[in-house]
């Protein structure tokens, strides 16, 4: 473990094994990992694990995770949103110039992906 990993079983932890899983060419959203990670309001912690990268730290795909819209979620930081549109084009990602993509069509299958919360609450993926 470099110094930059996060301990195995804390929330950052499992943010980066879930999003590590993210198939190339596929995306899931803040609150879909938030989910995944065992806490469903945990979308913007989510993005707070993320947000240290701004490339490819250690094979973490943070690229792969967009906003609920099916956007990319700017936040004033275009350097970073431009690099994001580049990286998911460059997997077979077709993504707006104003960082939109179709979610249905690019979507990971979150059953493929590591969970900690409840997968079988009726929700639809």
């Amino acid at each position: 473990m470099n110094r930059m990993e996060p301990a195995a079983g804390s929330f950052r932890g499992r943010v980066w094994e879930i999003v590590r899983a993210i198939p190339s060419g596929r995306v899931v959203s803040y609150g879909d990992v938030a989910m995944l990670s065992g806490d469903r309001k945990a979308a913007r912690a989510v993005g707070g694990a993320l947000r240290a990268f701004a490339g490819d730290h250690d094979g973490l795909p943070w690229h792969r995770v967009i906003n609920s819209q099916g956007t990319i979620s700017f936040r004033g930081d275009l350097q970073r949103a431009t690099l994001q549109r580049l990286l998911l084009l460059r997997e077979g990602v077709v993504v707006s110039e104003q960082g939109g993509l179709e979610m249905a069509r690019f979507r990971a299958n979150l059953r493929a992906l590591p969970c900690y919360g409840a997968l079988d609450d009726g929700s639809d993926f």
